[in-house]
């Protein structure tokens, strides 16, 4: 395996008596796509919490590219190149679809109350790159037809490759995403792994939460099993399916065939 792009060591976090998430180690490579699957309440996205700095760690550590990022908090994994979605939607709905991608880009503009006011050539520039930009994110993820909608005229499973759209805009080496494929249809959620697919190839590694096992099983390089906040396996597709611990704890003998 190569240098690691993320590694976990020994990382619990607990809400009381409960450890939600319980001694989880495990390393990602860069320029993959690396899932995290579970039972429901296995800990999955206090997992990814733990990760975005939403959380600060019980015990553990986190590093990010070889620097040790334990406990930081989101704007600064932000800055560093990590970004992620939430499972329920955080659209702007009173604003453009495309404002809500340029939204995402507020770490590598350069601004001040100064210059928005006096609006000189430089950051007029920048919001017309900012906005080319942002349009073009559009494009990538499958909403070139929607670039001069308002956010609110979007339907639903193009309100998830929007936010989709808005991590990309900061530009990260690692993206996070929490229940992309959650309430699409079967096209739809194909269309949501061919995305995942081009995000890898495009160098962007890919941290995936999600329940469609037949996405998970078809995009994955490399799996990280979870029950009851501990890693019960890690490996392909094809050593998560056919491990006993998991098909008795969370696939079940039909979806693992």
């Amino acid at each position: 395996m190569k240098a690691a792009l993320l590694s976990v060591t020994a990382l619990s976090r607990a809400f009381g008596g409960v450890m939600a998430v319980d001694q989880v180690s495990f390393d990602l490579e860069a320029g993959k796509v690396n899932s995290i699957i579970g039972p429901n309440g296995a800990g999955k996205t206090t997992l990814l919490n733990l990760l975005t700095g939403i959380y600060a760690p019980s015990t553990g550590q986190v590093a990010f590219d070889g620097a040790d990022v334990t406990g930081l908090p989101p704007h600064r994994l932000a800055a560093r190149g990590m970004a992620r979605t939430f499972q329920n939607l955080q659209v702007f709905f009173n604003m453009s679809a495309l404002e809500n991608v340029m939204v995402g880009r507020h770490l590598r503009e350069r601004a001040g109350w100064l210059p928005a006011m006096l609006r000189p050539a430089g950051l007029v520039a920048g919001e017309r790159a900012s906005r080319e930009d942002a349009a073009e994110l559009m494009r990538f993820v499958g909403l070139g037809d929607f670039v001069d909608a308002q956010a609110d005229a979007l339907p639903y499973g193009a309100l998830k490759r929007l936010e989709i759209a808005r991590a990309l805009a900061s530009k990260p080496r690692l993206l996070l995403l929490d229940e992309p494929a959650a309430g699409l249809n079967p096209t739809e959620a194909r269309g949501i792994s061919g995305l995942i697919r081009r995000l890898a190839e495009s160098g962007v590694t890919v941290v995936l939460v999600e329940h469609n096992m037949r996405l998970v099983m078809g995009v994955s390089d490399h799996i990280v099993v979870l029950d009851y906040g501990r890693k019960l396996c890690e490996g392909t597709a094809d050593v998560v399916r056919n491990d006993p611990r998991v098909i008795q704890a969370y696939l079940g003998t039909a979806v693992a065939a």
